[in-house]
């Protein structure tokens, strides 16, 4: 279980890891950093096992994957929201952090929320609800072994080629 960490539509990478931070790809700095001028408090409060939660749009801007390093490195489970950037949504996969298209209209900032990746359920525990999501097998394999390098390292390139289909 953990906390609900709630955004709004568009949230840009530029919020989550802002430009002038992007000197390094080292993921304990990226994880200080990230949300410093949108959300503060943040870096120091986010736990083990968080979840970011947006709106439309999340992580639009430019391509950066220390966005998506700095999430991860915060500790946070996996980022809910109702649609991503494009850009945003590849690099969470390559990187091995769950991006999950659902409605969030019932999730608050704070509220208590658990996934159960395997079987498709994100539980807001705080409203007592549950929502049934599809999350791609290849997301979910990805997710599982930290990434495509994880992955491609652990089962080989064909194995990478076979998730994604020919």
């Amino acid at each position: 279980m953990g906390r609900a960490w709630k955004f709004g539509d568009n949230l840009n990478t530029d919020l989550i890891t802002p430009g002038r931070y992007n000197m390094t790809t080292n993921s304990a700095e990226l994880a200080k950093v990230c949300f410093v001028e949108h959300r503060p408090e943040f870096a120091k409060q986010v736990r083990q096992g968080d979840f970011v939660v947006g709106g439309r749009n999340f992580g639009c801007g430019s391509s950066r994957e220390t966005a998506v390093i700095a999430l991860k490195a915060s500790g946070v489970r996996a980022v809910l929201a109702k649609s991503f950037a494009r850009i945003f949504y590849r690099n969470c996969m390559n990187l091995g952090l769950l991006a999950i298209e659902m409605n969030t209209d019932g999730i608050e900032d704070g509220n208590d929320v658990e996934l159960d990746a395997e079987n498709g359920r994100v539980r807001n525990v705080t409203r007592n609800a549950e929502v049934n999501v599809s999350i791609p097998n290849a997301m979910l394999a990805l997710g599982r072994e930290g990434g495509v390098v994880g992955f491609v390292k652990r089962n080989g390139f064909d194995a990478l080629v076979g998730l994604f289909g020919k």
